[in-house]
């Protein structure tokens, strides 16, 4: 391989400081999996969080749009170099590092890059089919390049290798739901950028109106609004949930302990009354804490349908 000039120990704990910082719950789950799938989750966190920097850091936020177009077709020659086993600096090393410890294909990686390209031209969204589009590229393929880090159980594979299940839509599912989720989040800063990410025939659909949305009006239209996107969310959570129990052992509590705790940022949002463009939504440090024996106790029962799945074939 072409990193022996890197320290790749030390380029592992700078992704592992990186994620902790700017990813608290996320990084919480991934304290649960073992040394070296956490290590190749941290890697490919960073990667994409810097192909969103691209476009949302304070630094890019006064470039023109020409200028940072060409910042996103550099960032996919540098990415196709690493899968040819190229790299240039620390982040390139550990995720050359991780493809050969867990092989994938380039192409979430690619329609991630594409995600942010079409920050280039949207601002808007005129209905949920157009932002699921752009849920799938900037997260959906999250769960596409860390599917083959976190694996699936032997147990299913291994009497009929015909029956081989297949966790990628439950893993885009999970990425679009927490999408979803950080945009409900996130909808005061990202007005703040002229952005709106909520579907436009969802505010007509309400009685609300972009001007209402860029004022910060809060009021019954916002949260029917708000309780309609909610319960979206959700059910792109509830999807997710059917992949779950085919993930290996090792994964599972992790993986539930992640999902409970993002879909919590939802209960947040409701028990601030909707009003998230005055506060951040999150969720404390009592609930996680509560959340993990409750997530390693449903793990549990997927063990159980495990048994149950051997049994029958």
């Amino acid at each position: 391989m072409a990193n022996l000039h890197f320290d790749l120990t030390e380029a592992y704990e700078s992704c592992r400081k990186e994620t902790a910082h700017w990813a608290k719950t996320f990084y919480l789950g991934t304290m649960l999996l073992p040394p070296r799938k956490r290590k190749a989750i941290w890697a490919i966190y960073v990667w994409c969080r810097r192909t969103d920097e691209l476009m949302d850091s304070p630094e890019a936020q006064s470039l023109p749009l020409d200028e940072l177009s060409g910042r996103l077709d550099k960032w996919e020659i540098k990415t196709k170099k690493v899968f040819e086993g190229t790299v240039a600096d620390e982040l390139d090393a550990v995720m050359a590092d991780t493809l050969q410890c867990f092989p994938q294909s380039i192409q979430p990686y690619l329609d991630m890059i594409e995600g942010q390209r079409m920050d280039l031209s949207y601002k808007r969204y005129e209905t949920f089919k157009d932002l699921e589009l752009y849920c799938y590229r900037v997260a959906g393929t999250v769960g596409l390049m860390t599917q083959g880090v976190i694996g699936i159980d032997p147990a299913y594979i291994s009497k009929n290798e015909q029956s081989h299940p297949d966790t990628s839509q439950a893993a885009i599912a999970l990425g679009i739901a927490n999408q979803l989720t950080n945009i409900l989040r996130d909808v005061g800063e990202d007005r703040a950028r002229g952005r709106i990410y909520l579907p436009l025939e969802d505010l007509k659909r309400f009685g609300y109106s972009e001007d209402d949305l860029m004022a910060g009006k809060i009021n019954d239209e916002w949260k029917n609004l708000m309780a309609f996107q909610l319960k979206r969310a959700r059910e792109w959570f509830a999807k997710s949930e059917e992949g779950i129990r085919w993930l290996s052992v090792d994964a599972r509590w992790p993986i539930w302990t992640s999902l409970r705790l993002y879909r919590g940022i939802l209960d947040s949002i409701e028990k601030l009354d909707y009003d998230v463009f005055n506060n951040r939504a999150y969720v404390n440090t009592i609930t996680k804490a509560i959340n993990l024996p409750i997530s390693y106790l449903i793990s549990v029962g997927n063990e159980r349908f495990k048994l149950k799945y051997i049994a029958k074939n």
